[in-house]
């Protein structure tokens, strides 16, 4: 579930039969629900989608690579390490 350089990791409570990573992963891809409201500033970072029954929210942040802080310039492969959030909404 990672791209070129990248990392993944899917930490859940409780035991699941299925697999659902690549049911998250496939929905995050096809997620184009973006609008004024969960994205004022047309930065695609945000977003809410139902899955599984329930309610989820997921949130890009941007840091840097080296340093536990946000990055200065997010749009720059070298000066950014981007990893996406998900939890239940309820959870919030």
């Amino acid at each position: 579930m990672a791209g070129d350089g990248g990392a993944a990791a899917l930490l859940a409570e409780g035991g699941v039969e299925e697999d659902r990573g690549q049911a998250l992963a496939l929905a995050l891809a096809r997620y184009a629900s973006f609008d004024e409201g969960g994205d004022p500033y047309g930065e695609r970072d945000f977003g809410v989608l139902e899955l599984w029954g329930e309610r989820l929210f997921w949130k890009i942040d941007y840091y840097h690579p080296d340093r536990d802080e946000h990055s200065p310039v997010k749009w720059s492969t070298e000066l950014t390490r981007r990893v996406v959030t998900i939890m239940l909404a309820s959870e919030y």
